[in-house]
């Protein structure tokens, strides 16, 4: 049984879902390939929550506050170290700020992210939970939809969650919003070759493979608006 199958027999998915994002399109923005479970996780049920408590990030959310193509994930980046180091003491991060990509968040106020590495092996990616961008973490080693089934099925105990997570049957809640920028009107995709010589020609020092940083990404859309 794939974990997939295992989510679905957990939380049923809607009868009708959107169509699917242009995945290459959405990559290619991104700079980065994305987990082939989260493509297929998104495909079968659509932007919602599970639980009435996580949402995942989707590529062109009508909000930016859940959008993963969107600027969020590079400003929580960011904010993470702004709040780490204001602290009295500041916490040790369990991995660095470059290689954590957020794509979900909670009721709470909690964040999912991807540890990006191998960043060229997004299928190897694995899950941190952080508390409002603070300490404490919490950290699962598979993939998105294996936490999401060990979690919902009560194996995995997540300890920022709330304990009556699982008082009612899992179930998924499909949004009713709808996207603002439709896939198809998304602008035409750009080469990540393109951004990466831009980017060194511009005094940026990126590495030739790897995911490029989404603050390169949108500096370069400011200088080719087209």
């Amino acid at each position: 049984m794939t974990s997939l199958t295992a989510l679905t027999g957990l939380c049923p998915p809607p009868a009708v879902v959107p169509p699917a994002p242009d995945w290459p399109q959405v990559e290619d923005t991104l700079g980065t390939g994305l987990p082939q479970d989260y493509k297929d996780l998104i495909t079968t049920y659509g932007p919602g929550q599970f639980c009435g408590f996580i949402t995942l990030y989707q590529p062109h959310a009508p909000s930016e506050w859940a959008d993963l193509t969107g600027p969020m994930p590079a400003r929580l980046r960011g904010q993470m170290e702004e709040v780490r180091q204001a602290a009295r003491n500041p916490w040790q991060l369990p991995h660095s700020p470059e290689n954590l990509l957020a794509m979900g968040v909670t009721g709470n106020g909690d964040y999912l992210f991807w540890v990006t590495q191998p960043a060229d092996t997004p299928d190897e990616w694995t899950v941190a939970v952080n508390e409002a961008l603070r300490a404490p973490w919490f950290t699962y080693n598979g993939s998105l939809t294996e936490f999401l089934v060990s979690v919902l099925s009560g194996t995995t105990s997540v300890p920022m969650f709330p304990k009556d997570l699982l008082d009612r049957t899992p179930a998924f809640s499909p949004s009713t919003l709808e996207s603002s920028t439709p896939v198809a009107a998304a602008r035409t995709p750009v080469s990540t070759r393109a951004i990466r010589d831009w980017a060194n020609a511009n005094g940026y020092d990126l590495p030739e493979r790897g995911r490029i940083p989404i603050e390169i990404i949108e500096a370069w859309k400011q200088e080719n608006p087209s």
